[in-house]
């Protein structure tokens, strides 16, 4: 959060004094506003720490006041509250309490809980002063509303350290910050609403995080020119499946014919279930080295313990995705060699797969997402794609932002799903996209596609691959 602490320093030296605080300020009333629905008569508990999110609440409090709300602030450190936040609560009539123990009842009666305790620089969980309070906020019967981010969530990594505050809405101020879009911490911020306050004009430097909307993903998307015939659009070559895990095969096969390239090409023992689904895949029973040309390869998923078939595609000079089995297989050495020659790889692992690579528990790849797809990439040199309630992707060797996917749905935890998502992203691959982008552009329409086909209900991973069309149309749509 350096990045957005330095672009407030800068905006500050540029604007009157509390100018910034206060557009923060006024963005998070309206928000409160729109909350309540009736501001009037309404009561609202302020939960205000030492820092400036206790100032921002505490002049949203004001404006709130002055609209007729009863507004009471607690200050969890009394001598340290900000003192022009505090004055203009006073003069609009609110009140203020100093003894956070005695403030229970008041959180859990209130209509609006705002918290604005502990700010992005806060580390680890919940001072043990404000846990009773949190709780009340989160038993009670009133809106809970974050000031910028819950507090006690790691505003950096979305790791959540201890105690912290489940926000129904967070009102966050400038840019997003990794930990409103990166699970654990995601679920604790609810609904985010952004508010606008300036830093744009002084350009915030490289994010750690970054999150593609449509409009992104449609400039990403490969569009066959007047002049294009299957070959030159690309052919994704699939090494998938075995006699046990045959599903595998049709999956990701069933979702690089939707991905964009020209044609699939099929190698493994599956081919015959492959055809009886897709009877356009160009079935090959040579192995991958006299299969024929291809742009890319995926492979992996189901392949069982075929290691051979696993180190002759990554000895093919055209990019290649990992996934399932795949990444259990391929030798460290094999892939690194590959990114340090400058051949594109995308691994794709889930939780519990990183975790068998990166020799640690799941419980701290889940709980650091962040930190293991950076480790990943860098220790493999390979773009990395790390699947999970919040999808993430980082390029290789870890640098730069890493991209989190917004699209998604908890129905996508299904069999076969991961398969689905590694033949797509490998067609995107054969089409021309970088592994980063092919990563990236895949998860958003995999998710899209998860969503159109669950609409509230139980899918499987077939229902996932048909809908993906229907999610690149969307996407399409949103061009510009």
């Amino acid at each position: 959060m350096e990045t957005v602490r330095a672009a407030e320093r800068e905006l500050m030296a540029r604007l009157p004094e509390g100018a910034l605080m206060q557009r923060a300020a006024a963005g998070l009333a309206a928000a409160c506003a729109d909350v309540l629905g009736r501001v009037y008569g309404s009561r609202v508990v302020l939960l205000v720490g030492s820092g400036d999110n206790g100032g921002d609440a505490l002049y949203a409090g004001a404006r709130l006041a002055r609209r007729g709300a009863g507004v009471w602030a607690v200050l969890l450190a009394p001598g340290r509250a900000h003192a022009g936040g505090l004055a203009a609560l006073r003069r609009a009539g609110g009140s203020v309490v100093s003894d956070a123990g005695g403030a229970v009842e008041l959180v859990e009666q209130a209509d609006l809980v705002v918290d604005g305790i502990v700010g992005i620089g806060g580390k680890g969980g919940l001072r043990e002063n404000a846990v009773p309070l949190a709780e009340a906020a989160r038993l009670g019967r009133g809106v809970v509303v974050a000031v910028d981010l819950p507090s006690g969530v790691d505003a950096d990594t979305g790791e959540v350290r201890g105690a912290a505050v489940r926000a129904d809405v967070t009102v966050t101020f400038g840019a997003y910050k990794p930990g409103l879009l990166i699970d654990p911490a995601r679920e604790y911020a609810g609904v985010v609403r952004f508010v606008g306050i300036g830093l744009e004009t002084v350009g915030v430097r490289a994010p750690e995080a970054e999150a593609l909307q449509h409009a992104d993903v449609a400039r990403l998307l490969p569009v066959p020119g007047a002049e294009s015939d299957k070959y030159r659009r690309g052919v994704v070559g699939v090494a998938a499946g075995s006699a046990r895990y045959p599903g595998a095969a049709v999956l990701a096969v069933g979702g690089a014919l939707r991905g964009g390239a020209g044609a699939v090409r099929y190698v493994g023992p599956a081919g015959g279930a492959v055809l009886a689904r897709y009877p356009e895949t160009l079935v090959s029973e040579r192995g991958p080295a006299r299969a024929g040309r291809v742009q890319a390869w995926v492979v992996g998923p189901g392949a069982g313990d075929d290691a051979a078939t696993v180190g002759e595609v990554l000895a093919a000079d055209v990019p290649v995705l990992i996934d399932a089995d795949g990444l259990r297989l391929a030798e460290v050495g094999a892939v690194r060699g590959r990114g340090l020659r400058g051949v594109p790889t995308l691994m794709t692992p889930h939780a519990g797969e990183a975790a068998a690579l990166l020799g640690v528990e799941r419980e701290e790849v889940e709980s650091g997402r962040l930190a293991a797809v950076r480790e990943l990439a860098a220790r493999y040199e390979a773009a990395v794609l790390l699947k999970g309630s919040t999808t993430v992707v980082a390029e290789a060797g870890g640098g730069g932002a890493v991209r989190v996917n917004p699209t998604g749905t908890p129905w996508l935890a299904t069999a076969g799903s991961g398969d689905v998502l590694s033949g797509l992203g490998g067609s995107l691959l054969a089409a021309g996209l970088s592994a980063v982008d092919a990563g990236s552009v895949a998860a958003y329409l995999h998710g899209l596609a998860g969503r159109f086909a669950a609409e509230g209900a139980p899918v499987a991973a077939e229902d996932v691959a048909g809908r993906i069309v229907e999610a690149w149309r969307s996407v399409v749509g949103a061009r510009v």
